[in-house]
């Protein structure tokens, strides 16, 4: 159900239930965590790729799991299966990209907006299903989409569960880049492959204060950023980039 490559320093995680487009269930769900902790945990990953085997990307829970009797109710799928997800998806301090490669809807798609950075192929298409149910947009939809786009085209969004196309969704700032259908899953690992070979100990550093800017005033945000920079100053990656600067040659940056 969930598929991992390592390429170079990209850790390549899979969704790998096609048949279901890639929709979860618990098994599927507890498999994605613990995938995303090895990533964590493992350090010569320094960027993690999240998309999706067959013609979606994420289609959200598997209703069928959803309803049955035997399963887990609603309240437990959303504690106990999403919510981990997105909160070690925005605490991981390593670059995540989603590379939507087809229709990304309910969970499937709150799932690639928590990520840091999200590519489409052209035919993809995001879609807030959850009013066409009955149920309220969660993994976190209700705090990114808004963040992203404003609260006046999110709130149509998830109230109309209109699908927005992945050039659309470019023009409003919720994705970074669409590509041709050709073309997308090369692109997309190569943008994930010159991620990783960045200063990822200083892309850590940002994510932690822009996941702290949404909460802290000015002020707050400045004295973070200068404790913040005090880090990133004593890093390897910060030293190599000097020298490499001062002897006029490419870096060759560790993520430490």
């Amino acid at each position: 159900m969930i598929l991992f490559e390592k390429i170079d320093a990209v850790g390549k995680i899979t969704l790998n239930r096609p048949e279901k487009y890639n929709s979860f269930v618990r098994e599927m769900a507890l498999s994605f965590q613990n995938t995303l902790a090895n990533c964590e945990s493992d350090d010569s990953i320094r960027c993690i790729l999240i998309t999706g085997a067959g013609k979606a990307f994420c289609a959200g829970q598997d209703l069928k799991e959803a309803i049955d009797p035997q399963g887990p109710e609603i309240e437990q799928i959303v504690r106990e299966h999403y919510n981990p997800i997105i909160k070690r998806i925005r605490e991981i301090e390593k670059p995540v990209i989603a590379a939507v490669n087809g229709v990304a809807a309910g969970a499937g798609a709150n799932l690639a907006l928590a990520c840091d950075i999200i590519t489409a192929t052209q035919s993809a298409k995001f879609i807030q299903a959850f009013s066409k149910i009955g149920l309220i947009p969660d993994s976190g939809g209700t705090y990114f989409l808004p963040r992203l786009i404003g609260l006046p085209k999110a709130t149509a969004f998830m109230m109309t569960g209109e699908p927005v196309s992945a050039e659309k969704a470019e023009v409003l700032g919720m994705i970074y880049a669409v590509y041709e259908d050709a073309e997308f899953g090369p692109k997309s690992l190569e943008l994930a492959r010159s991620i990783a070979a960045m200063p990822t100990k200083g892309l850590g550093y940002t994510k932690r204060l822009l996941n702290q800017s949404f909460n802290n005033s000015l002020e707050d945000q400045l004295a973070l950023e200068a404790a913040t920079q005090a880090l990133s100053a004593h890093t390897d990656d910060h030293k190599e980039g000097i020298q490499a600067f001062l002897e006029k040659r490419t870096p060759k940056f560790t993520g430490k």
